[in-house]
């Protein structure tokens, strides 16, 4: 084969069709169903946090009558099994990649259980936030039951009694108020994340940031500006509504500082939950001033500045501050600390760093002929969401393209 596509999820499809409207040959495979990780990590009332008008794939346009409401992940798994039947793109589903490696002669091996399927060029659309972050070590000394945010699926199908959510980004929070709204006693234990309002000035704020150019900064940038030379995190931001720390408290959520550790038969947490609600309001504000500057330099006829209730709203905190809980009193544990990608069956020598992640620049693989599609920040602040999928399938298949 030409090409190979490792993964149809969004990412593995919008190569797909850009491969296709160039007419390169080249097959998609996928180890379940289109779309699996969306089918299987994913919480039953999960909403994808770009507008409608903006959750499309390459070639396609929202034509419906909600462009600012929210898709659930169901509806998506719709969308994208409906594209690929639509564009007829050459997706073999229930065949997983057991080990993709470079032939002596060139090219790469892609195996699939007892069969080899050999290809000049791989395109790897696994994902890089596919696999939870492992829990601390001392984690295995609870006794009490312990889910990861991809196994999270509601709050009546966890045991009974208070649950504690570890990490307060896009799915600890997310997951937080699915909890309170489905009645449970909840613990979040937060930390240092930014914030995005939903709506700003008249305008989805995601919108915003796209017009302004601020999701335009590439991945060098990024690092270059981070003052440990690792990519930034991403600010929360609701699916339906803004998600602030002092809403999720005000609506009974219990916040913590973050977690440390486990002494003496209790879970500890620092004492930084000021600190933490700080970063969030001054990173909301810091989006703001940006955006504000844009539309007064692009002369925009906005709506004035209007107060988001959710980021009004006084928080309600423990006082004292909660500094270590009994586990006994607990229920269970939601891990919400982060995802990287799946990448073990690579066996490309070079195609990984010592941390198992892709080396690449712009998507582009360190070895002649792989590349990388859907990583987070992978070209820009915009990759990774599907915001991305129409600039970065065209490129990628441009270069494939070219190469052939």
């Amino acid at each position: 084969m030409d090409v190979v596509i490792i993964g149809g999820g969004w990412a593995g499809l919008g190569v797909s069709y850009e491969l296709s409207r160039r007419r390169v040959a080249h097959r998609v495979f996928e180890r379940g169903r289109i779309a699996e990780t969306w089918r299987t990590q994913r919480w039953d009332t999960f909403r994808l946090n770009t507008t409608m008008a903006d959750t499309v794939m390459p070639g396609e346009s929202y034509q419906g009558p909600d462009p600012d409401g929210a898709m659930t992940h169901l509806e998506f798994i719709s969308l994208l099994e409906d594209y690929a039947r639509r564009h007829g793109l050459p997706v073999e589903e229930g065949r997983a990649v057991t080990r993709l490696a470079a032939e002596n002669g060139g090219g790469f091996a892609v195996q699939l259980g007892d069969e080899t399927v050999r290809a000049t060029t791989v395109v790897v659309a696994t994902g890089s936030l596919c696999r939870p972050l492992p829990h601390p070590a001392w984690a295995m000394r609870l006794s009490l039951p312990q889910v990861d945010a991809c196994d999270y699926r509601s709050g009546a199908a966890l045991p009974a009694g208070p649950v504690l959510v570890v990490g307060s980004g896009q799915t600890g929070a997310q997951i937080a108020h699915d909890l309170k709204g489905a009645g449970r006693t909840v613990y979040l234990a937060t930390g240092r994340v930014g914030r995005i309002v939903r709506r700003y000035r008249g305008k989805d704020m995601l919108r915003w940031l796209d017009d302004s150019g601020f999701l335009d900064v590439r991945r060098a940038e990024l690092i270059a500006a981070a003052p440990n030379g690792r990519l930034p995190g991403r600010g929360v931001i609701g699916a339906t509504r803004t998600l602030s720390l002092q809403f999720l408290s005000a609506e009974g959520v219990i916040l913590t500082g973050r977690l440390t550790g486990f002494a003496d038969g209790r879970l500890t947490f620092a004492d930084d939950l000021d600190d933490h609600l700080r970063f969030g309001d001054e990173a909301s504000e810091n989006l703001k001033r940006f955006v504000d500057a844009y539309i007064e330099r692009a002369d925009i006829a906005a709506i004035a500045a209007e107060v988001d209730p959710a980021e009004a709203i006084a928080p309600r905190l423990s006082d004292p501050p909660i500094l270590a809980l009994d586990p006994g009193e607990l229920g269970c544990i939601v891990w919400c600390v982060g995802f990287r990608g799946d990448y073990g069956y690579v066996k490309v020598d070079g195609a990984l760093d010592a941390e198992g992640t892709p080396v690449h620049k712009d998507c582009v693989g360190a070895v002649p002929g792989l590349y990388f599609a859907g990583l987070d920040f992978g070209l820009t602040r915009r990759s990774g969401t599907i915001r991305a999928v129409c600039e970065e399938s065209a490129l990628i298949a441009e270069l494939i393209a070219g190469r052939r």
